[in-house]
């Protein structure tokens, strides 16, 4: 299961993490962000060992939204030691390109 990242813990969940972090902004009402939810999900077991996978809701984390100039949604981030190394807008992902963008950081 994907953690849940909030303001107060994005700083030790995710900038100061020492394995590579995979960050899924996301929404309730956001439909193409509930069809790719349960692959978050999946990616998040799998990689647990090697990476740290989770969501931010922008309605209730407005700040860190803003912070991250995330658009649209879903927008999925890949930070590693602290900074963004890549980026997908949309919701035409899958379970493998997720972990593969993850190994090659």
């Amino acid at each position: 299961m994907a953690k849940q990242f909030t303001k107060d813990s994005f700083q030790s969940d995710v900038l100061d993490s020492d394995k590579p972090v995979l960050v899924d902004f996301w929404a309730e009402w956001c439909g193409p962000c509930k069809m790719i939810s349960p692959l978050i999900d999946q990616v998040a077991e799998s990689v647990s060992d090697t990476a740290v996978v989770g969501k931010v809701n922008v309605d209730t984390e407005q700040e860190l939204a803003r912070e991250y100039s995330i658009q649209s949604i879903p927008t999925i981030l890949f930070f590693k030691n602290g900074e963004i190394k890549d980026k997908i807008v949309g919701a035409a992902v899958t379970a493998d390109l997720l972990k593969e963008k993850l190994a090659a950081l």
